[in-house]
This record gives structure tokens, C-alpha cells and sequence, in this order.
């Protein structure tokens, strides 16, 4: 005989947990969930834990049990335990501190549990086994065993240890949402490219600007100018504009404005709403970075305003100083804040 598993409340599968995933064999799935894999995951275990909750509760019937398997970790945990809090109880078998108190307020509607305010503070509730409880679990104690027996040489004769049982229970963990989430985003990262002005982008290029202006400014009969004629406005004069197309759609952009020779404004920049997060903003500069130096620029600037807090913070650490004042010659009303960019070769020898 092999090693005997550990005698766990929780492997009795009786509670919504992820225990109780490899105890039913997989042709009692739906075979639809069962061929989307681990993305349905969630689904297949509540799909299970229903069938489990069913068994137990044709375990009871014929013994008078009123109990509903759905019960058992509050009574079981209640009867080893003693008078416990709706906060205590939660904690102890991992479930929502909601999920407990709703199932609470039943069993002391129902008469299975007694409350009274806890010593320590008169605004907690102290839950307890009512006698008809008691009696209850009492019954019902060699029917968990049996069913403990039964999951437990279910479960090695697929093959399933305790080990098997630990490592399901950490699969969700609390930082599985933000891994996966992490990964969409790396994942549309490599998606993304930064291309040059192409004519059926002209529309683009006004629609991300003309929303980004209005979302915080209003545009000025510059930017309408600017915005209305890029061809003329940017590119004739020697500048260039840029840009982030993410799975074939235009999602950001930024232009590289020559205001006299050598001297370029990082001008013109926007990113959708819905895709910011991505890096997309940070990639733009560096391409226009790397566009000002294959144009053997001198100085590029940029102004903006002191409203757009983590716009400055990215052109700082994109290399860009904030001068004393405002530019004397500027085009922008909204504009209080002047920045110059300087190399980081430069950056690092002035430290």
C-alpha cells in the first residue's frame, strides 16, 4: 500500500476549492471546457466541486441528515475549533470574509449556530454549534470519514498525491492576474513598430492629436495648423513625424519639427488611451531621438505643461533638462514648461 494521504478537511472536496480538480475523473467533464485546457480552469473546478457538493449530499439523505455539504467547513472547522468570528473563519479555510458571513447569517437563521458578541469587542459576533449542530456533526462524523476513504482511493488510483493536491492550491496565487497581465502586455510590446508619415495616416495624425489636446487643453489655431497640413507644416520644412502602429493599427504618434537648421522641437505627441501602459510613449522618443541624430540635429526641445505630471516624468528620464523659463518665441499658450535634450554621454559627465 502506498503512503496514506493526509486526512484534510479539504480533501473531502465537500468545499469550492481547488483540492478537489483531479478527484472526479476527466470524462465527467463537459468536453467543451475540458478542450479549452487551463483557460477554463475556474470553470472546470466549480463544475467539479458541484458534483462533489451533489455527493455529499446523496451521502446524507438517507441517514435524515438535514445538512447541506455546502456547510461543512464552517461546521467542521466550528466543531474542532470552537466559537470562532466571522473574520477568524474566513482566514482559516480561505475563503471571502463575505461568502463566510452569508453562510453564517443562514445557519444561525436555521438554528445550526448560535451568536453572541465577542468578549474583545462588542461589535463582533462569536459564532457557535447550536446542540442541533452538534448533534448533527456527531451523525454525520463517520460519513465524512467513509467519504474521505472513497476520495482518497479515488485519488491514488489516478495517480494523485498530496503533493499533486499543494501544488493545484497554489496555482492561483495572488500574483497570478498581474503575471498574466504582464504578458499581454510584453506580448503587445513585441507587437508594436514605429514606422514614418505615410499619407493614409494623415487622418491619424490629426484624430490622436486633436483628442489628446482636447482631453486636456483645447487646440489653438496653431496646432489646427499643424495638424490640418503635416506634409507642409513638418516634413517640407526638414522634420519628420513617427508612427506606433500596434497590430496594424495607428495607436501613437510624435513629430520631429525643424523650427531652423539643426534645431528640432519633439513636437505633436499622442497616444491612444487604450493602449497606454505599453511603453508606447517612451518608444516614440526613442525613435525620435535616434531620428534627430541621423539628421545631425543640435538641439532639440520640447514644451509642455506642468498638468501633464507623467508625460514630464518620461522626458526626463528620456535625457530631457527643464530650462529656467518658458520659451521666449513659443507658438503654445498652454505651455509653462521648456525642456532641452541632452545626450546621456553629456548626462553622465556632468555627474
Amino acid at each position: 500500500m502506498g503512503r496514506r494521504m493526509r486526512a484534510s478537511p479539504w480533501t473531502l472536496g465537500i468545499s469550492a476549492n481547488y483540492v478537489s480538480a483531479y478527484i472526479i475523473s476527466g470524462d465527467m467533464l463537459m468536453s467543451y471546457l475540458s478542450d479549452m485546457g487551463l483557460l477554463s480552469l475556474g470553470s472546470q473546478l466549480k463544475a467539479i466541486s458541484d458534483q462533489l457538493y451533489a455527493m455529499a449530499d446523496d451521502v446524507y439523505a438517507p441517514h435524515g441528515l438535514e445538512l447541506q455539504a455546502r456547510w461543512f467547513p464552517i461546521l467542521k472547522l466550528l466543531h474542532d475549533r470552537g466559537p470562532m468570528t466571522v473574520g477568524e473563519m474566513a482566514t482559516a479555510v480561505g475563503q471571502t470574509h463575505s461568502a463566510i458571513s452569508q453562510a453564517a447569517s443562514r445557519l444561525v437563521r436555521d438554528g445550526w449556530l448560535s451568536a453572541s458578541s465577542d468578549a474583545g469587542d462588542r461589535r463582533t459576533r462569536r459564532l457557535a454549534l447550536t446542540p442541533k449542530a452538534v448533534e448533527a456533526v456527531r451523525i454525520a462524523k463517520p460519513l465524512w470519514r467513509a467519504m474521505r476513504e472513497g476520495l482518497e482511493e479515488r485519488a491514488h488510483s489516478l495517480g494523485i498525491d498530496e503533493a499533486t493536491l499543494d501544488a493545484l492550491a497554489r496555482v492561483p496565487g495572488p500574483d497570478l492576474a498581474e503575471a498574466i497581465g504582464e504578458r499581454m502586455r510584453e506580448g503587445r510590446r513585441r507587437a508594436l513598430s514605429i514606422v514614418p508619415f505615410r499619407s493614409e495616416f494623415r487622418e491619424d495624425f490629426y484624430r490622436l492629436n486633436a483628442d489628446w489636446l482636447e482631453r486636456y487643453f483645447e487646440l489653438e489655431s496653431y496646432d489646427i495648423e499643424v495638424l490640418s497640413n503635416p506634409e507642409g507644416a513638418i516634413l517640407a520644412t526638414g522634420g519628420e513625424i513617427l508612427f506606433a502602429l500596434l497590430d496594424g493599427q495607428v495607436v501613437g504618434t510624435c513629430a520631429l519639427m525643424q523650427v531652423k537648421p539643426g534645431e528640432y522641437e519633439l513636437t505633436k505627441m499622442a497616444v491612444d488611451p487604450s493602449v497606454q501602459g505599453l511603453g508606447l510613449g517612451r518608444a516614440l522618443i526613442e525613435a525620435a531621438i535616434a531620428a534627430f541624430q541621423r539628421l545631425g540635429g543640435s538641439e532639440l526641445f520640447l514644451e509642455t505643461n506642468t498638468k501633464l505630471a507623467t508625460a514630464i516624468r518620461l522626458y526626463e528620464s528620456s535625457g530631457f533638462e527643464h530650462q529656467p523659463s518658458v520659451k521666449q518665441d513659443s507658438h503654445y499658450s498652454r505651455a509653462n514648461v521648456y525642456m532641452i535634450w541632452r545626450p546621456q554621454a553629456e548626462c553622465s559627465a556632468a555627474e
